[in-house]
């Protein structure tokens, strides 16, 4: 009787684990620069969504004092994006002189310019060399994996302060806005 019960319920899971396997992404020969630039494309969106979303008489703003201007943040995400993406590469990065205190347009333009060069050098990336060691920024080295995970922290870090300073003005971030 026993037998019977484990045989049926196996057979009446089969269907079920089948399916998951079916489900299942497909294997990818560089899993993680492949995650990498999925998440680049979701960061990229809402970034460069909450830079538009802030209005241009706002990127003076700052919660307090101690904290950065939400023009600080985006030409720093700006910054970090092409000095990060050009360790990946092996390049120098591109020189783009930048102050907190351009405009909203100069400043969304160049995130939205380092984003499209994170795009072009992730393109191009591959899984094989993540343990090379590369420049990082003011003389640091690391490994081109190290410049990968720094990136992406840093694309959370920089979202999660601009869905902050867009929250503290009654705005919403882009993440948030889909939810409507």
């Amino acid at each position: 009787m026993k037998h019977s019960a484990v045989a049926m319920l196996l057979l009446a899971l089969a269907p079920v684990s089948i399916a998951q396997v079916k489900e299942m992404p497909s294997v990818t020969a560089n899993p993680i620069v492949t995650t990498v630039r999925q998440m680049e494309s979701r960061f990229a969106k809402n970034l460069t969504g909450a830079a538009d979303e802030m209005p241009a008489d706002k990127y003076t703003y700052r919660p307090t004092p101690e904290q950065i201007t939400f023009g600080h943040l985006i030409m720093h995400s700006a910054e970090a994006n092409n000095s990060f993406c050009a360790a990946i590469a092996g390049e120098k990065s591109p020189s783009v002189k930048l102050s907190e205190n351009d405009s909203k347009d100069v400043l969304t333009k160049a995130l939205k310019d380092s984003f499209a060069y994170c795009e072009q050098v992730l393109a191009k990336a591959d899984d094989s060399n993540l343990s090379q060691t590369v420049t990082l920024y003011e003389g640091q080295t690391g490994t081109r994996g190290s410049a990968l995970i720094r990136l992406v922290a840093g694309w959370s870090d920089h979202y999660s302060a601009a869905a902050m300073y867009l929250r503290l003005n009654n705005l919403l971030p882009p993440s948030a806005a889909k939810l409507k």
